[in-house]
């Protein structure tokens, strides 16, 4: 599984001009089973991505599509964690 980190760059002022773009980039990963859980992070230093279903590799490609990262509002850092243990609610990522 993935941690994607999406922090807030020089160019954060764009945000609103590429906000719909993002957001339908969030939708594919949620309805493509790659996104776990997106949220920001606090206090308004960007957003963050749980994935899973996925290779390193396909997600930094998908990453790449996310038009707040071309267009260099956030940047992206990729967390790959290998689970060991889990709550029994989260079994299926081991």
């Amino acid at each position: 599984m993935f941690v994607v980190l999406l922090r807030f760059s020089e160019n954060k002022g764009a945000a609103g001009q590429h906000m719909n773009g993002h957001q339908e980039w969030i939708r594919r990963g949620l309805d493509d089973g790659v996104f776990l859980l997106v949220g920001s992070i606090q206090p308004g230093l960007g957003g963050a991505v749980m994935a899973h279903n996925t290779s390193l590799a396909e997600l930094e490609k998908r990453v790449n599509d996310d038009p707040f990262v071309a267009e260099n509002i956030v940047n992206a850092e990729i967390i790959e964690i290998a689970p060991g243990m889990a709550d029994e609610r989260l079994s299926f990522l081991l």
